[in-house]
């Protein structure tokens, strides 16, 4: 049976908050902490955790950090929206993901 390996959400208070209601370890970063980001979701992988959530608008201001996590570690780095609202950033992200692992565009429409 496979180890339970922790998960933690990174972003706003009113991001992070619904994962921490359900046992998710939430990192609360706003504007005058926001630049700990890199420290933080490194620290993250480091410590072995399966999944990082992170909020969009720092998915896409740290996308090269997160891509360097996503293939130096055994870490799944997943952007959500923000609380105001979804900028396609992780749409955009797991279409990407999907095809370099299938080879093709499944979700094109035709």
């Amino acid at each position: 049976m496979p180890d339970n390996k922790p998960m933690a959400a990174i972003g706003s208070y009113e991001m992070a908050l619904p994962f921490q209601a359900v046992g998710v370890k939430s990192v609360i970063l706003n504007a005058e902490n926001r630049n700990t980001f890199e420290e933080v979701l490194e620290k993250l992988a480091r410590e072995d955790y399966a999944v990082v959530f992170i909020q969009e608008d720092l998915f896409v201001e740290f996308t090269a950090k997160v891509e360097e996590i996503n293939d130096k570690y055994n870490t799944s780095v997943l952007p959500v929206p923000s609380p105001s609202g979804a900028t396609g950033a992780g749409l955009a992200s797991i279409r990407g993901s999907v095809e370099k692992a299938v080879g093709m565009d499944i979700f094109a429409e035709r």
